[in-house]
């Protein structure tokens, strides 16, 4: 079969991780936050918050596009999060 049509399995949402990058007093961060914490906590999928104004690759890397999601490091969406998409990406 050609590698093209070959699926690969499905990851279980809770073997999935979600980055959020944001900064303190950001409200869109917090909105992101809000949609993260619902969904990965239905899914039972883990989650992490970091604080771009910490790290400098990811400020130099992210910082037009804050708040930022990642789904197993790969950047999933950035300013506003939409959690059916959201859903959807981890399988849920």
């Amino acid at each position: 079969m050609s590698p093209l049509l070959r699926r690969t399995p499905r990851k279980n949402p809770a073997e999935r991780t979600v980055t959020l990058i944001g900064k303190p007093d950001c409200h869109l961060c917090e909105d992101a936050e809000a949609v993260i914490e619902k969904v990965c906590g239905e899914l039972g999928t883990p989650w992490e918050k970091k604080d771009i104004t910490q790290d400098e690759e990811l400020y130099r890397k992210y910082w037009e596009q804050i708040p930022v999601i990642l789904v197993d490091g790969a950047q999933h969406d950035f300013w506003r999060v939409d959690p059916k998409r959201l859903r959807t990406a981890l399988g849920g």
